[in-house]
């Protein structure tokens, strides 16, 4: 669906992106780097309301750099020869991270044409089934799209094995969460939650309701890397690493 706020973030970005790429031709100094593709780069293009969304490389966002300087930190550790169901996996660079890591590597979505990931696979989060098969699950802005986020926390917490961990990001605001439906239409839907095919807006409570699923929960921001280091990279947004206790 074509909104006026998609077309105009579209914009927005293809403006920018072209800016970077002149200052790059005019000599600019590549003072900048990505953790994604390990770039090093003149500076990120704009999306939305963020002016450092993109690195124009690889196209690597926020929250891709985010994760991937985690793990090069050691403070996220991908399992190796694990199990890893990767749920819409539009990263290219943690696509590559997992698949080589793991055992097991299962990308998938809801829709997998959308994706080039070879071996993509049809998942819907509200009936996913399996249990204590996956070492971890990774989803980024995923929940907003889920109609009953309570009942996929519950269902990620089966499919994980004792111990295991769930890498989940969600867009948020500094407000409580905001819960709509699918009934709502989608432009309301777009004003109220930002895009027209989320049923919420997540605030700082998100963190509640992981815990109410049953997991140990350790949250990673962006705003606690060193400053420096956050502004090289142009990191932002928060990790929500949630754990099924051992045991459980």
């Amino acid at each position: 669906m074509i909104t006026f706020q998609r077309a105009a973030k579209a914009v927005g970005k293809h403006v920018s992106r072209t800016g970077l790429k002149l200052r790059a031709a005019l000599g600019a100094k590549a003072t900048r780097a990505c953790p994604a593709c390990g770039a090093d780069v003149v500076g990120f293009f704009r999306y939305g309301d963020n002016a450092e969304w993109g690195c124009p490389k690889c196209g690597a966002s926020p929250r891709e750099r985010l994760m991937n300087h985690l793990i090069d930190s050691g403070r996220l550790v991908v399992p190796q020869g694990g199990a890893i169901l990767h749920m819409a996996p539009n990263e290219a660079s943690l696509v590559r991270r997992f698949a080589a890591a793991a055992g097991d590597y299962a990308p998938a979505d809801l829709d997998p044409a959308r994706y080039s990931v070879p071996g993509m696979a049809k998942v819907d989060l509200m009936a996913l089934a399996d249990e204590a098969r996956f070492d971890l699950f990774y989803a980024s802005h995923v929940m907003e799209h889920v109609p009953d986020d309570m009942a996929v926390l519950r269902n990620i917490r089966r499919a994980l094995k004792p111990g295991g961990e769930a890498w989940l990001i969600v867009p948020l605001w500094a407000k409580p969460t905001e819960d709509g439906s699918y009934a709502m239409p989608p432009r309301e839907r777009e004003r109220r939650f930002g895009q027209w095919d989320h049923v919420r807006q997540y605030g700082p409570d998100f963190a509640d309701r992981i815990r109410a699923a049953g997991f140990e929960l350790e949250e990673l921001d962006a705003g606690g890397v060193e400053p420096v280091m956050r502004h090289h990279h142009a990191l932002d947004e928060r990790v929500y690493r949630a754990r099924r206790p051992i045991g459980a």
